[in-house]
Formats: C-alpha cells, structure tokens, sequence
C-alpha cells in the first residue's frame, strides 16, 4: 500500500510539473507577445485592408479598450505559442503508459488535428475574412461612414479564425470515425443530403446569421465533407483490427 502510495504521489509530482511548465511557457509567450502586440494588430488588419484599403484606422470608445484589447490578443497569441510545449507536456507525462501502437495513433492524431486547423484559420485570414470584410463595408457611403472599434474587430477575427479552424476538422473526424468502425461503409455517402442541411444550419449559427459569412463557410465545409469520405475509405475498421 505504501508504495502503491508513493507511485501515485510521484505521478501527482510529475503532472503538477509538467502543468506548471506549461503555465509558464503561455505566460512568457503572452508577455513577449504583449512587447510586440502594436504588430501584431497591424497584422490582423491586413484582411481589413485587403477587403477595403480606404479604412486602415480602428478606433475605441474607453480608456481601458485599447489596452484590454492589446492584452487579449497577446493571450490569444500565448496560447498559440505555447500549445506546442502543452502538448509535448502532456505527450511526456502519457506517452510512457502506451503501447507502441497507441503512440503512433496519436502522433497521427495531434498531427492531422493541428494540420487542419491551421490550415483552416489561414484560409479565414487569406481568404474568408477579405470577401466578408469587402461585403460588410461596401454599405459605406457620403452618408454612413464605418468606424470599426479596436476591440469588436479583434473579436470578429478571433470568432472568424476559431470558426473556420474547428470547421477545417470535419475530414478528420470522419476518418477517425470510419477508422474506428463506428460508422458502417458508405455511411456519410448515404447520408450525404442530411449532413449537407446540418452543415447550412451549423454555419448559419456559426456566423450569428450573417448570409455571406455561413455560405463562405458552408461552401469550404462541403468541400471537406466529401474529401472526408474519400480519405475515410480506406480505413474503414481498421482500428479495431488493430485491437
């Protein structure tokens, strides 16, 4: 018992470390980042820009709005630098408790899953954002002149690239579905049509009932659906022949 004891209390040791390392790799990310937060907005309005180049100023309404808004992004990029340290953390602390296998699935899945969202929030940012932002403000004229706040423009970028990143993860879910044989074959194929409504409704909720921004995102998601169930083919059950 008592070394059953101290085996946990070492585990406990170890994943209250590892957690503390990983907290203090996003704080100093997030206070480099904050050094370097006046570019990194400049950077986040190049899809502004690009969709109306007559508007490169953002404004704010508070005292405390610009300096709020710097500190959020600086976060938000933290968690972003920092999210490969947590996952090489975390991979530490579970990797020695998996088979050989196991460790290879996984290494598969932490790839792919960040492959594709990344990849999904750059296709927001050179992409998606632009064509909406061009649309959104094309309303603009001698009688109603945009004035886009610091802090509701940072938030739409982050709302817009966090909705496309997780959107960009449907190829992958089907495959570790069909991979899993929890889906039987030629399932998403067959269902094609009631994925395809689930999927308009999603993105119309998604972008909080903008028309254009749910079709820039229902359009891509369709095209992913069916990559999905190309990619999904050839794994179909394998995982269980695998256990």
């Amino acid at each position: 018992m008592t070394a059953l004891a101290g085996h946990f209390s070492g585990h406990l040791r170890e994943l209250r470390n590892r957690i503390l390392t990983s907290f203090l790799a996003i704080l100093a990310a997030t206070l480099i980042a904050y050094a370097f937060s006046e570019e990194l907005v400049r950077f986040l309005m190049v899809p502004l820009i690009k969709g109306h180049p007559n508007l490169a100023k953002l404004v704010y309404t508070n005292l405390t709005e610009a300096f709020v808004s710097y500190l959020k992004i600086s976060l938000l990029a933290g968690l972003m630098l920092g999210f490969p340290v947590c996952c090489y953390q975390l991979w530490m602390f579970i990797a020695p408790g998996l088979h050989r296998h196991e460790r290879r699935m996984a290494r598969t899945v932490v790839f792919w899953a960040t492959s594709l969202f990344a990849g999904g929030v750059v296709f927001a940012y050179l992409v998606v954002m632009p064509e909406m932002l061009s649309f959104l403000l094309s309303f603009a004229d001698a009688q109603l002149e945009p004035l886009l706040r610091l802090d509701a423009y940072l938030s739409f970028v982050a709302r817009t690239s966090l909705t496309f990143g997780l959107a960009f993860e449907v190829p992958f879910l089907m495959v570790m579905t069909a991979k899993a044989g929890i889906v039987s074959k030629g399932y998403f194929a067959r269902q094609r049509k009631y994925f395809y409504l689930a999927i308009l409704v999603l993105a119309f909720l998604l972008t909080a009932g903008d028309v254009l921004s749910a079709i820039l995102l229902a359009v891509p998601l369709f095209g992913l659906y069916e990559a999905g169930i190309l990619i999904s083919r050839p794994f179909k059950g394998k995982l269980k022949a695998e256990n």
